[in-house]
């Protein structure tokens, strides 16, 4: 049995689809909430309902559970994102609990320049959190990717919505000068089901970003192609970004791009481009090939889409109505 937090988050819908189709049986962690997760549809899952604060409740999730994939974190909550409760303390609740059931093996998804004394909040988390894994004693493996992208993510379409809004110009952190290394989400989850399989990745911490650098300048430019949508570039200083991004956060209900995200591209984020061939034998999909997600259709094509839909049930409405009689073209 697996159990999964953050499965309601794009990678985790990406996992846990992967996982039916292993036929591995899977149990997912979801907090307490109001709101209906969101899981992926159309796949038998296990549900345990704990918050990672409640020690007894976890506890009970782990029964019967030999491998805990820890995807869940606080940095795309924005505002509303705790990061001393999910990441660090949630965490250590969920290695102690995992230990004491017996869990053979950990597998914890971090960040490229994850570290205790990191001067940024999400790497800082993330670094403490590696180190209540690893202090638990039970087999790890902790991936430190660089930026995931794919569809639903936090990166391309957030960025692609401030493209898509902004009134002709578009500010970017230092002037997108930053290099950042994107991880198609597909490749980090076959790294996530190669490392559970393989004996030597226990206790590891493998580094493991996309085959190639960008500026996030250059990132920008390449969705700006992808959306057809064009505006003019500006740099903004780090502080007066964090500020802007503060600021629409607190008025905008559902703004989609968190202050956290800074932290990605604040410094580059990136390592070996050949690591995660070395590490797994995979050679990682080209960043430009992958980003059919964000192309939107024009207009004939939705009505022609729209055309095609209207006459399939127009023709099962008719051979309703008269089986012996060929509905008309």
């Amino acid at each position: 049995m697996y159990l999964i937090t953050g499965s309601t988050g794009f990678i985790g819908r990406a996992l846990v689809r992967h996982l039916f189709e292993m036929d591995i049986p899977v149990r997912t962690l979801i907090r307490p909430s109001p709101r209906t997760p969101r899981l992926p549809t159309g796949v038998p899952l296990e549900v345990a309902v704990s918050s990672l604060a409640d020690a007894r409740g976890l506890r009970a999730a782990m029964g019967g559970v030999e491998t805990l994939i820890h995807l869940a974190s606080a940095e795309g909550q924005g505002k509303q994102g705790d990061l001393l409760a999910t990441d660090i303390h949630g965490t250590r609740n969920l290695a102690e609990a995992a230990a004491d059931a017996g869990v053979k093996r950990i597998i914890y998804i971090s960040h490229l320049g994850a570290d205790r004394m990191s001067a940024f909040p999400v790497l800082r988390a993330k670094g403490i959190a590696e180190e209540h894994i690893r202090r638990t004693g039970v087999p790890h493996t902790i991936l430190r990717s660089s930026v995931v992208f794919g569809p639903e993510d936090r990166f391309t379409v957030p960025l692609s919505r401030l493209i898509r809004f902004a009134p002709g110009v578009l500010p970017l952190p230092g002037g997108g000068r930053a290099v950042v290394q994107p991880l198609w989400v597909e490749d980090l989850v076959t790294c996530i089901l190669w490392a559970i399989d393989d004996p030597q990745m226990a206790n590891q911490t493998c580094e493991i970003g996309g085959s190639e650098y960008f500026p996030l300048s250059q990132v920008v430019e390449t969705l700006m192609e992808v959306t057809r949508q064009r505006r003019k570039i500006v740099p903004l200083s780090m502080p007066n970004t964090r500020a802007l991004l503060i600021l629409l956060d607190a008025m905008l209900p559902n703004f989609s791009f968190s202050s956290f995200g800074l932290d990605y591209v604040s410094l580059n984020r990136t390592c070996p481009v050949d690591n995660l061939t070395r590490a797994f034998g995979l050679m990682p999909a080209r960043f430009t090939y992958r980003l059919d997600y964000l192309r939107r259709a024009s207009w004939t094509e939705r009505l022609s889409r729209w055309t095609s839909v209207q006459r399939k049930k127009y023709a099962e409405k008719f051979r309703e109505r008269f089986p012996s009689l060929r509905p008309p073209e």
